[in-house]
């Protein structure tokens, strides 16, 4: 019994890695097979207009030096036995290696959706502890409200709306770009561009997590053991943040690890609307253009952090909360006996 106490976190590990491995497998199949069969020719993503001035014959060469001429299967097995080497092919669109055009482009979206995931996570832990400790007062109302109307909104009306009112109208900040043209490495430049599409990325998702905290706390605030640490002459707030908050914590934790390619997902929309050089201007690019073989690489890319964050999650969870082992090793001993 001790060996397989012992080998268990390993066989857990192992199998999450098989998973992880499935799961991506089934995507690219997918991806692959629903790209294809969507409508439009991708030789106009790679030849633009001249297309139009080719003759068949011309086309049908084309088509097979790009590899499209086989069936869809066949193209798979291609495409995978140069995945499996590290050769995901050229962007029909870029005329690069794919690796090439994401590289250029993922510090950007990693720069929008980690921001962007620190700021929603600080301030939806402060917001949460702010409307639990004030619960049912207008303060509270107030801000709940505030916070269900940002969160009704949709991302591209709120790009569009921003634009408007601080580009358009007061010209207080660029509306497009990562950058300025020549202004590359100033911080300062590139902190100009980041505010609209930042601010679009926190409203979008800031509320939802706050709400979640306040409700967690306002849970544990329930508990029994409040009521005797309150006996015991604790105030309402040495509770709230000694015993409720340390409590709430944990699930918090998780539910982030979760949520960080839930945010970072969501800088897709601003990137597009702003034309920000990041994955998901490349992720649209590549759906409209038919540019398989990019679209192939920023979906499987785009799936593996959604699943390795649902992994971290659990993982985290397991780690830092004792109720969960506690239950886990319950459960397990019990299938051991039955």
């Amino acid at each position: 019994m001790r060996r397989k106490s012992l080998g268990r976190p390993y066989l857990t590990i192992v199998e999450e890695l098989i998973k992880f491995v499935l799961s991506i497998f089934l995507l690219s199949v997918l991806v692959f097979t629903l790209s294809r069969l969507a409508p439009g020719d991708p030789l106009y993503a790679y030849y633009g207009d001249r297309v139009e001035k080719m003759s068949m014959e011309e086309q049908e060469t084309a088509r097979e030096r790009l590899g499209l001429q086989e069936s869809i299967p066949v193209q798979y097995v291609r495409w995978i036995k140069g995945a499996v080497r590290g050769d995901f092919g050229i962007s029909y669109q870029y005329k690069r290696d794919v690796k090439e055009v994401i590289a250029g482009r993922l510090g950007n979206t990693l720069l929008l959706g980690g921001l962007g995931f620190i700021i929603i996570f600080v301030l939806a832990l402060f917001l949460g502890l702010f409307c639990a400790r004030r619960e049912d007062q207008r303060a509270d109302r107030v801000v709940c409200g505030i916070g269900t109307l940002t969160s009704c909104i949709p991302d591209f009306w709120l790009s569009l709306l921003l634009i408007l009112v601080f580009s358009v109208w007061l010209r207080w900040l660029p509306g497009s770009g990562a950058y300025s043209v020549g202004a590359e490495g100033s911080l300062a430049d590139r902190g100009r561009h980041l505010i609209l599409p930042l601010s679009v990325v926190v409203l979008g998702h800031l509320w939802y997590y706050a709400y979640l905290v306040r409700n967690r706390l306002l849970e544990e605030t329930r508990a029994d053991y409040v009521l005797l640490a309150r006996m015991k002459g604790l105030s309402g707030k040495q509770v709230l943040y000694r015993h409720c908050l340390r409590n709430a914590l944990p699930s918090y934790l998780s539910m982030m690890a979760i949520a960080f390619p839930h945010i970072l997902g969501g800088t897709y929309v601003a990137e597009t609307v702003f034309s920000y050089p990041g994955i998901g201007t490349l992720a649209y690019e590549s759906a409209r253009y038919q540019d398989y073989n990019l679209l192939m690489v920023v979906s499987l890319l785009t799936g593996s952090m959604v699943i390795l964050g649902n992994l971290a999650a659990k993982l985290l969870n397991g780690r830092i909360d004792p109720r969960m082992r506690l239950k886990t090793g319950a459960f397990k001993e019990e299938a051991e006996r039955w």
